[in-house]
């Protein structure tokens, strides 16, 4: 057969199909990745993929208070400070402050709110909180409306050891110092003996262990 015959000889059939037949191959395969990865991990947080649940590190439900702990009290190396029975927490606004011990905190008006926590590891779960709201501890001390606090946890060193919350959060109703979770006092890894839950923030913002709260704007 002459150059020009082969140039022009057809082609075989399965030459122009290969290609997609390859992509679309391919996609499937990262379809099927993708849904076998969400099957196996979608229990930590949808309590119907709890048995799938062979890869996630927490599973919906679980956990003190029916609530996942990705961070104890013991590795946040806070037990002995947390149970204290010295505690007070501070609220601060430049020359004026209070000091409130948990039985005090206790004794204010208390707010219900069910709010979810989410972590950074994928899971999230709603749960029922109860505890006193942040925009009213701030107007113990004077706080403006528009007032940006840090947060400082007991704990003694760690990335989220100090949190700032912008105004927004601070002044939300649903905003809480939490005392209680799912109806009991808190659990020592959940924060006691008080924490922040706000609407809309990651678990890592969720102050646990609270040390102070303190008006820096």
């Amino acid at each position: 057969m002459s150059g020009k015959e082969e140039r022009d000889a057809p082609r075989d059939a399965d030459d122009g199909a290969h290609a997609p037949s390859t992509r679309r191959a391919f996609l499937l395969g990262i379809g099927a990745s993708v849904a076998a990865l969400v099957t196996l991990t979608a229990g930590q947080s949808f309590g119907l993929f709890a048995p799938t649940n062979l890869f996630a590190p927490r599973i919906k439900g679980s956990g003190p208070q029916s609530v996942p702990v990705n961070h104890t009290a013991r590795q946040a190396h806070v037990i002995d400070a947390a149970q204290d029975p010295e505690w007070a927490l501070a609220i601060t606004n430049g020359s004026r402050s209070r000091m409130l011990s948990r039985a005090e905190l206790a004794a204010l008006p208390q707010t219900a709110a069910v709010l979810p926590i989410a972590c950074v590891e994928g899971w999230s779960t709603s749960a029922h909180w109860r505890g006193i709201r942040v925009r009213e501890l701030m107007a113990m001390v004077d706080a403006p409306h528009d007032a940006q606090v840090r947060v400082t946890s007991l704990q003694p060193h760690g990335n989220y050891r100090v949190m700032t919350m912008g105004a927004e959060f601070v002044d939300d109703p649903t905003t809480l110092v939490a005392l209680e979770l799912n109806g009991a006092p808190l659990d020592l890894d959940h924060g006691f003996p008080a924490r922040i839950i706000a609407p809309g923030r990651p678990g890592v913002l969720q102050t646990k262990w609270l040390r102070s709260i303190e008006v820096i704007r």
